[in-house]
């Protein structure tokens, strides 16, 4: 496979990066996740792991009910089967690729051979689910949970100059500004980390319902005004529940996403929770 980076050309931190439209330059300056320890990041990355899986092992390879596609990883990196083509961002793909560039030689064979998701079906993954395939692949997860986090992390980082590119001019300032502040505390910083995770850049036209989507900047957009530290922190926590809950009130009817509306609004509140 060829390594594809994930990181663009206005990687963070510290790097002036202007919009490609010309009237409109955007200085990026900081993102709060480069300078975090090895530590914190493994705290972070097991809080991850926490939120998408219950921290178990077997949660490293799962087919939730009402979806397509498997999650894998501490971040559930979304896998498609072959022929699907959903309005989620597929990510399993590319820390695979991730991985393979960072010289990691414990990936399992079959799935350096397999672009597309092997099982087709929840029933035809299940039945494997105590096979060696995907025993070996959560051996392999289990053992890289550092690898994930790094990879998560880059994706954040590389989130920023994407968002404000994407976004209307007279928005831009307000939009960083709310990143930034939001980044000046380890569980803010988490939180930009974990919510790109989670609900992606809010970037992808597919990933919307009613033309409204539910990435990190429409939560950074819905933001209140805030102060910084503890303040900006819960204000992403009560912006991301209320972006999620207009997510479910667009949402079609057949998805029950409402289901989803307490385990969200937990996941949500540890953002606003010091650490």
């Amino acid at each position: 496979m060829k390594f594809i980076p994930i990181l663009t050309l206005c990687a963070l931190p510290l790097l002036s990066c202007s919009s490609t439209q010309a009237t409109s330059p955007v200085l990026v300056k900081t993102n709060s996740a480069s300078k975090l320890s090895q530590a914190k990041k493994t705290k972070i990355g097991n809080k991850i792991w926490q939120n998408e899986c219950g921290g178990s092992v077997n949660g490293l390879t799962t087919w939730n009910n009402g979806e397509e596609f498997p999650s894998m990883g501490i971040g559930h990196f979304i896998w498609y089967p072959k022929g699907f083509n959903g309005r989620w961002t597929e990510s399993f793909p590319d820390f695979v690729l991730y991985a393979q560039a960072t010289g990691r030689t414990d990936i399992p064979a079959w799935v350096l051979q397999s672009r597309d998701c092997p099982w087709n079906s929840k029933a035809a993954f299940q039945a494997d689910f105590n096979g060696t395939q995907l025993n070996n692949l959560r051996t392999f997860l289990s053992n890289s949970v550092t690898l994930q986090t790094e990879f998560i992390i880059q994706k954040s980082q590389a989130a920023l100059p994407k968002m404000l590119k994407a976004a209307p001019s007279v928005d831009r300032q307000r939009i960083q500004s709310n990143y930034q502040l939001v980044s000046t505390t380890t569980n803010g910083t988490y939180a930009l980390i974990d919510y790109v995770n989670f609900k992606g850049e809010g970037i992808n036209p597919r990933e919307r319902y009613s033309n409204q989507g539910w990435g990190l900047l429409q939560v950074l957009s819905n933001m209140r005004p805030s102060n910084g530290g503890q303040d900006s922190a819960r204000a992403f926590a009560d912006s991301a529940k209320f972006t999620l809950d207009q997510r479910i009130k667009n949402s079609p009817a057949d998805r029950g996403e409402t289901r989803w509306r307490a385990g969200w609004h937990n996941r949500c509140e540890t953002y606003a929770k010091a650490f």
